[in-house]
C-alpha cells in the first residue's frame, strides 16, 4: 500500500481544491514508483480523495489491474464501508471467506 503523497495533508491548512492540485501533480510520480519499485499484482483505489487521479491511474500502464468500482475508488472511508469491503472481497476473488 502507497500513498499519493508522501507526507499526510494537514486538513486544516489545505482546502479540498488544494488536496486535488497536490494529487494531481504527484499522479505521474506515483505511476512510476508503482511500475518500477512497487510492483504490484493488482493497485486498489480505496478513497473517495483518489476520484479526480481514477481515470489517470486506470490508463497509466501500471502493469497490473487496477480495482475499482463502477469507475470509481471504493470508498473504504464511508459510511458504505460493509458494501465497499464485499466490493473489494469479490474482485480478489475472496467472496465467502
Amino acid at each position: 500500500m502507497t500513498h499519493v503523497l508522501e507526507c499526510p495533508l494537514e486538513t486544516s491548512q489545505a482546502g479540498e481544491s488544494s488536496c486535488e492540485a497536490l494529487l494531481k501533480r504527484r499522479v505521474s510520480a506515483v505511476v512510476t514508483r508503482i511500475r518500477r519499485s512497487l510492483k504490484p499484482k493488482r493497485v486498489v483505489l480505496i478513497s473517495e480523495l483518489l476520484v479526480p487521479l481514477a481515470a489517470s491511474l486506470s490508463a497509466a500502464e501500471l502493469g497490473c489491474p487496477v480495482i475499482q468500482k463502477d469507475g470509481k475508488p471504493l470508498d473504504l472511508d464511508s459510511s458504505d464501508f460493509p458494501g465497499a469491503v464485499e466490493h473489494l472481497r469479490q474482485a480478489l476473488g475472496l467472496a465467502g471467506v
